[in-house]
């Protein structure tokens, strides 16, 4: 008997089929392709690498550097696949002198695309025994090459990695900026939860960087001290203009001892929730608009007014609301004397608070890294992975009038009166 007209579910199930092999095998062709252009980029840096270099030769007249063939077959995980190949390599008869690919490590096993992604799953709860199961979708049965000796040697790595990184000259840096922030991070080793200090800087270009992050104390003075110390130390003599933090930190006194020059402002984010916090929650949205009419306000008196009129509406009945918001009055308003455009960018510590927002709430969902050291690696790695997203200030040519001493009364650039 012949069913002319398959039932439906049938016709369906037939669809999903043939979309698994054409997946299947428009992946196979990407992996190919990606193998022979890698394999030719290779090509093209020996050959570079040999012609540059033909015209030495030894007392028999022979060539000093010469192609040597292929190396063994080795295997390159990442995102696509795992790539087989066979790198070409060169003999180099120059005492002390070794070839090595600028595309291709000689140690490199793993995309970095592929090593960004193993401390996000880490952070996020998966064991490193689990971590070859975790990633099979994406390398098939080479995965099991991600061993659990294999992850605890690249986290070592990490560690190394993060140790030259917090030791590196910061003497051709010129900062303007500043943000701080702790981020508390969980680790199931220890009873404590550790407290990773970071600081992220705006350089002249409007670029942001991140300039430390160390194992310390959110509330200690002497931790912040540390960090300060080290950042001057190697290199960073000119103080920033202004810092930007929560103002329960133990920041604010080691930026008093190491660059009294800079100027403070506290975060509106953090200092927005500690008031609301106290507040009954049903005034909560009303006390936040009123917030919000301080600091979006056009010039400093503006803020002034809408600052006294917020003391005003609830300093009788909530007297510890108004005293935490009165606390900072001064330091909640230094923006005004910068450039407008910096505004949005100074009023807040948000960029450390969203970059590692992620990082905050995976730790808090599991038990987080084996031990502090570990966790200071991890947390480095994915930060330097949040700098590569982050733009630039609004209005960054400013910054070049502010280092020169240009005054800024509310946004505007003051203008030098005639003589």
């Amino acid at each position: 008997m012949h069913i002319h007209n398959p039932p439906k579910e049938i016709e369906q199930e037939s669809d999903r089929f043939t979309m698994v092999i054409c997946q299947s095998e428009l992946e196979r062709v990407m992996l190919e392709g990606a193998g022979r252009l890698l394999l030719k980029a290779l090509e093209a840096e020996v050959t570079r690498h040999i012609e540059r270099f033909e015209h030495l030769r030894d007392d028999a007249g022979r060539r000093q550097v010469v192609r040597n063939g292929y190396g063994a077959p080795r295997r390159l995980q990442s995102g696509l696949g795992t790539i087989e190949l066979q790198a070409p390599r060169v003999n180099d008869r120059r005492d002390g002198e070794r070839f090595t690919s600028q595309i291709l490590p000689p140690y490199l096993r793993r995309t970095p695309t592929l090593e960004n992604l193993i401390p996000i799953l880490y952070l996020k709860g998966v064991s490193t025994s689990s971590m070859a199961a975790a990633l099979a979708p994406l390398l098939g049965s080479n995965a099991a090459g991600l061993s659990p000796t294999t992850i605890v040697r690249l986290i070592e790595g990490w560690q190394e990695e993060y140790d030259t990184w917090s030791r590196r000259s910061l003497k051709d840096e010129e900062i303007v900026y500043l943000w701080a922030d702790g981020i508390y991070c969980n680790v199931r080793l220890e009873d404590d939860r550790p407290c990773l200090l970071v600081v992220v800087g705006a350089r002249r270009d409007g670029t942001k960087v991140l300039l430390a992050v160390i194992d310390g104390e959110r509330e200690s003075k002497q931790s912040w001290l540390g960090l300060l110390q080290g950042l001057k130390k190697r290199g960073l003599k000119v103080p920033p203009k202004v810092a930007v933090a929560d103002g329960a930190l133990g920041f604010w006194a080691a930026l008093e001892e190491v660059w009294p020059a800079c100027k403070q402002q506290r975060c509106w984010v953090h200092k927005t929730v500690n008031v609301l916090d106290k507040l009954p929650k049903k005034l909560q949205a009303e006390a936040k608009e009123k917030l919000h009419d301080i600091w979006m306000a056009a010039t400093k008196k503006d803020a002034e007014t809408a600052f006294d009129h917020f003391l005003a509406v609830y300093g009788a009945k909530y007297e510890k609301a108004c005293a935490c918001l009165a606390e900072d009055r001064h330091e909640l308003l230094t923006f005004y004397g910068f450039p407008a455009e910096h505004w949005r960018h100074l009023r807040t510590s948000n960029i450390i608070e969203s970059g590692f927002a992620t990082i905050r709430h995976r730790s808090r969902q599991t038990k987080g890294a084996g031990n502090r050291r570990a966790a200071l690696a991890l947390i480095y790695r994915l930060g330097r992975e949040c700098e590569k997203g982050w733009r630039k200030l609004n209005g960054h040519q400013m910054l070049g009038k502010l280092i020169t001493g240009v005054r800024f009364v509310d946004g505007v650039e003051e203008k030098k009166k005639a003589a």
